[in-house]
């Protein structure tokens, strides 16, 4: 076998991302939570072979594979920009076990929603309120839905007020070459309200379909007489939920998202078709 080609583009993902196939492949990779179990040593490793291929070394013995394993591991648990050493829980591969904590103890304890949201946006705990008051006399299944609704609205309140400088100053714009052509706040407003739309849909599986299951057990005696098993078993079913739909969810939408330049500010607009006059089309990063 001869020694791995310097051509192989480890700096986009290894599936094509115009298809949603090929981005749910990716983020199935990237978020896979199997990577929190890794070593530091096995971390290191990953991160040498990753450095030393792109600085035109090669690993002896080095498959292809190896090499787009390794690039996933350092993606999942270092810093893109700075190379260093992501905290634990700030990894891409913590979404799923710690949004189904969280999602868990939301839906175990959602009578004490108020105090659960103490911490939480105004607006979330604004709605979570106005809807548990509005579901006191409604069949209990329909309060186990009242986490799903605050969920949506602090993610529709959260992500703009945690990016609104990008709303304010713009993000980085590119041709299809890479080269950056301005900043655009309207491809900021685009790109957060994808983000949005990705992550309560996100949401919907884990905090809609185990009220219903747990509903329909909790009525069973097999429950009843086990009710110590609550909790285990929603966990596991949040769990089960979000092992799909977090992947699957940041798929909906191109990592590197397009609009047209007819549709961003005139300034820009105007700059683009005078410096770029053949671009139509620019690209932009929509964050996660």
């Amino acid at each position: 076998m001869g020694e791995l080609p310097l051509d192989i583009n480890i700096q986009e993902p290894r599936w094509d991302q115009s298809t949603f196939l090929g981005r749910a492949r990716h983020f199935f990779t990237v978020t896979d939570p199997r990577n929190l179990l890794l070593s530091a040593a096995q971390l290191e490793a990953a991160r040498n072979i990753v450095q030393n291929y792109r600085a035109g070394i090669v690993t002896p013995g080095l498959t292809e594979d190896q090499l787009w394993r390794a690039k996933y591991v350092y993606d999942s648990a270092f810093h893109p920009d700075t190379g260093e050493k992501l905290v634990l829980i700030g990894r891409m591969s913590a979404q799923v076990p710690m949004n189904m904590t969280i999602t868990s103890c939301m839906l175990t304890f959602y009578r004490q929603l108020g105090t659960a949201y103490v911490s939480a946006t105004t607006g979330a705990v604004a709605t979570a309120l106005g809807l548990k008051s509005l579901t006191k006399h409604l069949p209990p299944l329909v309060g186990r839905f009242v986490p799903f609704a605050a969920v949506a609205a602090a993610n529709c309140i959260n992500i703009p007020l945690m990016r609104q400088r990008e709303l304010q100053v713009g993000i980085p714009v590119t041709d299809e070459a890479g080269q950056r052509l301005g900043h655009s706040a309207t491809a900021a407003k685009q790109g957060i309200f994808q983000v949005v739309i990705s992550r309560i849909c996100m949401a919907i599986p884990a905090m809609a379909i185990p009220p219903v299951i747990m509903n329909t057990l909790e009525k069973k005696d097999f429950l009843k007489r086990r009710p110590w098993l609550g909790a285990p078993l929603q966990v596991g079913l949040v769990g089960f939920c979000l092992v799909f739909a977090t992947p699957m969810c940041c798929a909906l939408f191109p990592q590197k998202s397009s609009i047209h330049v007819n549709r961003l500010e005139p300034e820009l607009s105007a700059q683009i078709r005078e410096q770029s006059p053949s671009v139509e089309v620019v690209y932009y990063n929509k964050g996660l």
